[in-house]
């Protein structure tokens, strides 16, 4: 982990306190990108928009093949981008993404999906609290989520292919323990991104920025495996 230098008691209040505002910014920024998500995601569903993303197969894909590429490039291309450029590519991501995960308003009920968005946000705040303030270096864990999350998307495609029930609720039970790691280690990874991004007009904006889609991702994912659980279909 980031190692600091000996700093006064002054100066060390002074960095929690500036470090604690830019915490304060990136739940900000997430905040607004699951805001715009269901927003976006509502409006599809009672709107034509629905039948336009949905009932293309030639739409939708390249709705699919854009929201990619978009947050690979918005993560490889973040740190050559002005603020201003971050900020409205992780805004219109999440509004992309509130285009593909309408559907789920069609096939869950609107109080499952209520009471399961309710569970991911407390379960979200109980591990991100616990990045915050353990002591503890989540990194080798980090690290065995990550390849855990690998093996999750590689189980997650094959069993397009081979439609079996227990790989479904396999990578389910295990993609929903790799999501509620994840967030704890990227919110004490996210700590150090103050300290590791300079002190340039922007970067600490952008560092936020990426953040932000760090835990939004961590949310969003988490919340569409805890759907599958809790949810109950129309």
């Amino acid at each position: 982990m980031h190692q600091q230098p000996h700093l006064t008691p002054q100066e060390m209040l002074d960095m929690q306190l500036e470090q604690s505002r830019f915490m304060t910014k990136v739940y900000g920024w997430m905040t607004l990108g699951l805001l715009i998500t269901a927003i976006t995601a509502l409006f599809t569903v009672y709107t034509s928009v629905f039948d336009f993303v949905f009932y293309n197969q030639f739409t939708f894909i390249g709705i699919l093949i854009g929201e990619i590429a978009l947050v690979i490039y918005l993560t490889r291309r973040i740190h050559k981008m002005n603020p201003a450029t971050a900020v409205t590519l992780f805004l219109v991501y999440s509004a992309v993404n509130g285009l593909t995960i309408s559907a789920y308003f069609l096939v869950y009920t609107t109080g499952s999906i209520v009471s399961t968005f309710m569970i991911t946000a407390v379960t979200f705040g109980i591990m991100s609290v616990y990045g915050l303030v353990t002591k503890t270096d989540l990194t080798k864990l980090g690290n065995l989520f990550l390849m855990g999350l690998v093996g999750f998307i590689i189980a997650s495609v094959v069993n397009i292919f081979l439609q079996s029930e227990a790989l479904y609720w396999i990578a389910t039970y295990v993609g929903i323990i790799i999501f509620i790691g994840l967030i704890a280690y990227d919110t004490q990874k996210i700590k150090t991104y103050y300290f590791a991004s300079t002190t340039a007009t922007g970067e600490h904006t952008k560092a936020s920025i990426m953040g932000a889609l760090s835990l939004y991702l961590d949310f969003i994912n988490l919340f569409l495996l805890l759907l599958r659980m809790f949810g109950r279909r129309r």
